[in-house]
Order: structure tokens, then C-alpha cells, then sequence
């Protein structure tokens, strides 16, 4: 059957030439015709307004999705935050912080030098009395730092109280974290604490002047 599509031998062609297939006699046959394969095929074209255009991403100005907020723009700055109450406890921490009044921390110490008088000999109360006006003077000058003022003034409550363990840590804590400060006058309170300590309970309680 190949031999009805090949054209007779030419001259002008060798014998290893390809076959030329006669175009007619393929159009007479009535056959489909035939694909060619080794031609190039282009991708389709879209044009506008096509159902195959590709979807382009969504522009910076459009409204996003309900919702989800949209970013914060730059630029813009945030509503002021309201403005915070203090709570008790930050007044108090606040009221802490003035200065003890000096009469305070007197009125206890000579309370219990008072009371140690009747019962002590002469001359300790006297070497307190003289280390209690060395804390006086610098206090009113301005020697002590408002921390051994407050400290001092928390010692002296204690020792009015009879809470003679919680006065010597305090003082024990002075100390050692004011040495500098308190070296020259706090001899005189650990004695007091101690000489205070040591009476009866009837003996510190007839005591009731304060008065220096």
C-alpha cells in the first residue's frame, strides 16, 4: 500500500532521500488529516475580560474581610492611655517617705532612760543620756539619712511597746547597713535596750514621764 503514496523515482534524488508523499492522492482517500507533531505550539493567549485571566492580588487600598482589622498605619498615633488612680498602697508608700518628726523618736527613748533611772547606776544613764544628745545634734543638722531616720523611729515604737527583741534587730540592723551614721551615738540605745530589758514589769511601768 506504501507504494500508491510514493512518487516515482526522480532524477534529481538519491536513493537513501526521504519519500515524497503525493498530497493527492491523501485528499482523494478522504482521510482525517493528520496532525502534524513536531510543530511548536503557542500558549494561549488571554485577552480581557476572559473567565482564564489570572486574578490579581488585591491593591493596599482595599477594604480587607469582615472581620479582620486592618494594621495599625504608620504615622498614627494611638489614643492616650487613661490616666491611673494610685492605690492605697502606693499612698501610703508615698506618705512613708516624709520625714519622722523627731519628738516621735525622743518621747520613747526618754521614756525608757526614765524608767532605767531609778534602777541603773548613775553613770550608765548618764553615758546614754550623753549618746542620746550626739543623736539629737545630728538629727537637727541634717547628719542621718532619712532611712536611719525612719528606722529609728520604727526602734523607738518597739522599745515603748516592751518588744525589746524586734528594738535590737532593728538596732543590729543599723548597724551594719549605717555604720558611718550611727557609730557615735548608737552605743548609748543598745544600752538603754538592754538596761530596759532587764527590769521588772512593775518597774518600767511606774514610769510614766517621758519628759527628758
Amino acid at each position: 500500500m506504501s507504494d500508491r503514496f510514493v512518487k516515482p523515482g526522480n532524477q534529481e534524488h538519491g536513493w537513501n532521500d526521504p519519500p515524497q508523499f503525493s498530497y493527492g492522492l491523501q485528499k482523494d482517500s478522504g482521510g482525517q488529516k493528520r496532525n502534524i507533531l513536531n510543530k511548536r505550539v503557542h500558549a494561549p493567549q488571554t485577552t480581557a475580560g476572559s473567565g482564564s485571566e489570572i486574578q490579581s492580588t488585591p491593591l493596599a487600598g482595599q477594604t480587607p474581610p469582615r472581620g479582620i482589622n486592618p494594621p495599625p498605619m504608620d504615622g498614627v498615633t494611638p489614643p492616650p492611655a487613661c490616666p491611673r488612680v494610685p492605690s492605697d498602697g502606693a499612698v501610703e508608700a508615698v506618705q512613708s517617705e516624709t520625714e519622722p518628726r523627731f519628738e516621735d523618736v525622743q518621747e520613747s527613748l526618754y521614756w525608757a532612760l526614765n524608767a532605767c533611772r531609778p534602777n541603773v547606776k548613775k553613770q550608765v544613764c548618764d553615758d546614754v543620756e550623753r549618746r542620746l544628745k550626739v543623736f539629737e545634734d545630728m538629727w537637727k543638722t541634717g547628719k542621718l539619712s532619712l532611712l536611719v531616720k525612719r528606722r529609728m523611729l520604727g526602734l523607738s515604737q518597739e522599745l515603748k511597746r516592751k518588744n525589746w527583741d524586734a528594738a535590737d534587730e532593728i538596732h543590729r540592723g543599723l548597724m551594719v547597713d549605717h555604720v558611718s551614721e550611727v557609730s557615735q551615738w548608737m552605743v548609748g540605745v543598745k544600752r538603754l535596750i538592754a538596761e530596759a530589758r532587764s527590769l521588772k514589769p512593775e518597774q518600767i511601768s511606774s514610769c510614766t514621764d517621758a519628759g527628758s
